[in-house]
């Protein structure tokens, strides 16, 4: 009977020493296998906003063109997987499904959950980027070539959209890059940003804006494959409701 007691008290005993073996063995098969593509955007100054050469396609919130200054950072190459969501997560909300396309119908509340997750399992600083950092980062950083679309003139160049698409997503990086190299910001899916969203830009120089401190509505920008190419424009801007996700929206991280 002592033996069979001591057995039982050694097993409880082990069950909170297992379970933490097991999250520490899960976290070290994170930091090994969700490996975010980062690209540095080098820091600058551009023109944020509708540009007079694309004005007929132009939307009331995209003014005033006006001048933003960033600095230094690296956003992902590619949007984010729905191989790289499940690592974190250990679920796949998304409705077209595929280990290399994007991860979508996933809410603003839901991106911040993973971001912590995979924050706590790397050791790292992932977040998402700021609008402005987007668009920079769209155009090609201090490389723009000034195109409409995030590397081309031409949306089929660098977007799946409605064209194209055939009515779903597509696996990342199988269009042409923008100028530094980054996948995907023009069409396949729309990104979320870490801004709340405001209908109109300041009117004079801003230097790292971070957007208003509240709203009911969170910035997504690019476009996807539910969309049209003017939707697909680097300026073009939405909005949506944090705790709702689409199938056309996604997002990609931004370091630190």
């Amino acid at each position: 009977m002592k033996k069979i007691l001591f057995l039982l008290i050694a097993a409880v005993c082990l069950v909170p020493v297992y379970g933490q073996q097991k999250k520490a063995a899960v976290l070290s098969t994170a930091r090994h296998l969700v490996e975010i593509e980062m690209v540095l955007v080098q820091g600058g100054t551009f023109d944020m906003g509708c540009t007079t050469r694309h004005s007929g396609e132009c939307d009331d919130d995209e003014f005033p063109l006006h001048s933003v200054t960033v600095g230094s950072f690296y956003i992902g190459k590619y949007p984010v997987t729905q191989a790289q969501w499940t690592m974190i997560m250990d679920s796949n909300p998304s409705n077209w499904q595929g280990d290399s396309l994007p991860v979508e119908k996933v809410s603003w509340d839901d991106v911040k959950i993973f971001i912590r997750k995979l924050n706590a399992a790397t050791g790292k600083k992932y977040r998402l980027p700021t609008e402005a950092e987007w668009e920079f980062a769209a155009r090609g950083g201090n490389q723009s070539n000034g195109y409409n679309y995030a590397g081309s003139n031409k949306p089929a160049d660098v977007a799946w959209y409605t064209n194209n698409s055939d009515g779903e997503t597509h696996i990342v990086g199988t269009k042409k890059p923008n100028e530094l190299g980054i996948y995907d910001m023009s069409g396949n899916v729309y990104e979320w940003c870490s801004d709340w969203y405001e209908d109109t830009y300041f009117d004079n120089p801003q230097h790292s804006p971070v957007g208003a401190s509240s709203g009911n509505y969170r910035v997504y920008r690019g476009g996807g494959w539910t969309n049209n190419a003017r939707s697909c424009r680097i300026a073009n801007r939405s909005k949506g409701v944090p705790g709702k996700g689409y199938s056309n929206l996604g997002f990609r991280l931004a370091h630190p």
